[in-house]
């Protein structure tokens, strides 16, 4: 049976939504956030209840990609998960410490605090490329906060949803965190639910009908979208160093990552021998692609026909396209695609207008660096950018002179595992931040508080007015 067919029928999936938003909205409205001990003993759960069944949802995730390498979803997928819930357990309590802020020195001796709250329920968007890692994250960050959770899985990762809603529904009481599955309507619906907080992950056109979904309740987002993450390849590296990092994090998840390089800007006289250095990378790490289980599939059918759409169309304008596939396998009939290099790509090609998110890589070619700069400067502010140099000076300037969610120098992805680094987008690429405190403030109230004690100087201001606050008040704005 096809497991998409497990799925309740639309009504009482939706019905399952409205119960399971009631639940929690009921618990928030009558016990409120979750004490200390409740967040430790949730995130202690969690990290159980991932850490007994790891196996289980690899074999799932295998299943929904028809190939995915278990290992690939270990390293990307549970190991950050397992990080982010030791990361958030080691310093919760230090994290929900009032913070002591200057009081202006004519309120003193007023005392000046922000108190962390819990917002009360929090709704997770998951995407189906690490469905794992980017429902458990903000899951983290919203228990450590005190929330009650409700998470809407991917269609598209149909396996991996129902296997987590089974596995969260024996770990958790309905009121602390639940899992929810169904097609577009249910997602419709999801995020039109007046949560207190909303993050949702996925495509820049679909943030859009989120954010305006949400804005009907007044519901904060937080959005963490795609876009076109760029390379700057600088002069002062080996391309062979540069392409063998590039490379590897392109064809991680065969390129289906939200932070994946989506283009490379290359020196102009060294575009061919970069391109030679990716052949040779790509073929250490996968000397065949049809039948290397190291070698993620592309999710589904919809999914291949859109890409293999953006190579004919770039052939059809005149660029170059190079299949990269070291063992010349036909992959005809497979959910296999091979990396793919696209060399002289314009602006009017869909594989520069539209985000990839497969292994599909782009050269443009550059002449100096500000040419680079200018060109990352004349689109969209990207989730990631990636700089690859040995120029302290070329680097501090591309940092200085780009916007873009995160950065990571002289390797890919790696900024995203940094538990102390917030992350998320800018302008179409996302807004807000999560992870390790982040993530915590994100799904918290950071309320002002300020105390007042029994002496201040406050009576001399009051009415009936006369000669005496006009005197202050000349000595206060003079």
């Amino acid at each position: 049976m096809n497991l998409r067919d497990s799925f309740p029928p639309h009504g009482l999936a939706s019905s399952r939504l409205d119960a399971a938003f009631k639940c929690q909205r009921g618990a928030r409205d009558t016990s409120g956030g979750l004490p200390y001990a409740a967040r430790v003993a949730a995130l202690s759960a969690l990290e159980s209840m991932l850490r007994g069944n790891a196996d289980a949802l690899c074999a799932a995730l295998d299943r929904d990609f028809k190939g995915r390498a278990p290992q690939e979803t270990r390293l990307l997928e549970i190991f950050p998960a397992l990080e982010a819930i030791r990361h958030a357990r080691r310093h919760l309590k230090g994290w929900m410490k009032r913070q002591r802020r200057p009081t202006s020195f004519w309120f003193l001796p007023g005392r000046s605090r922000v108190v962390f709250q819990p917002l009360g329920v929090a709704g997770v968007v998951v995407p189906w490329n690490y469905p794992i890692y980017l429902a458990l994250g903000p899951v983290v960050g919203a228990l450590a906060a005190g929330n009650r959770v409700l998470v809407k899985m991917s269609e598209a990762a149909p396996a991996t949803g129902e296997l987590l809603e089974k596995l969260v529904a024996a770990s958790f009481a309905p009121e602390v965190l639940a899992v929810v599955n169904g097609g577009p309507d249910v997602a419709r619906e999801f995020v039109a639910l007046p949560f207190d907080h909303l993050l949702f992950t996925g495509s820049t056109a679909v943030g859009r009908e989120v954010m305006r979904a949400a804005a009907a309740n007044l519901t904060p987002v937080t959005l963490e979208l795609g876009g076109k993450s760029p390379v700057i390849v600088g002069r002062d590296i080996a391309v062979e160093e540069a392409a063998d990092r590039i490379l590897y994090g392109k064809c991680l998840n065969a390129g289906q990552t939200c932070i994946a390089p989506d283009y490379v800007l290359v020196p102009e006289d060294r575009i061919d021998a970069f391109a030679a250095a990716a052949r040779s990378a790509v073929a250490k790490l996968y000397p065949r692609l049809r039948d290397n289980p190291d070698y993620t599939s592309i999710i589904n059918e919809r999914h291949r026909e859109r890409l293999a759409g953006y190579l004919a169309d770039a052939r059809a304008q005149g660029a170059r396209v190079e299949e990269i596939n070291p063992g010349g396998e036909d992959l005809a009939g497979s959910p296999k695609m091979a990396p793919h290099l696209v060399l002289g790509a314009t602006d009017s090609m869909r594989v520069m207008r539209e985000e990839i998110f497969g292994p599909i890589l782009p050269l443009v070619a550059y002449g100096s660096l500000d040419e680079a700069i200018a060109y990352v400067n004349a689109r969209a502010r990207p989730l990631a950018l990636y700089v690859f140099d040995h120029d302290r000076a070329a680097i501090e300037r591309v940092l200085a002179e780009t916007i873009s969610g995160g950065v990571t120098v002289n390797e890919t992805i790696l900024h995203v595992a940094q538990e102390e680094l917030p992350f998320g987008g800018v302008g179409p690429s996302g807004m807000g931040e999560y992870h390790g405190r982040a993530g915590f403030e994100t799904f918290s109230k950071k309320k002002a508080v300020f105390f007042q004690p029994r002496l201040n100087a406050l009576r001399f201001l009051r009415p009936p007015y006369g000669a005496r606050v006009a005197a202050l008040v000349k000595f206060l704005s003079r």
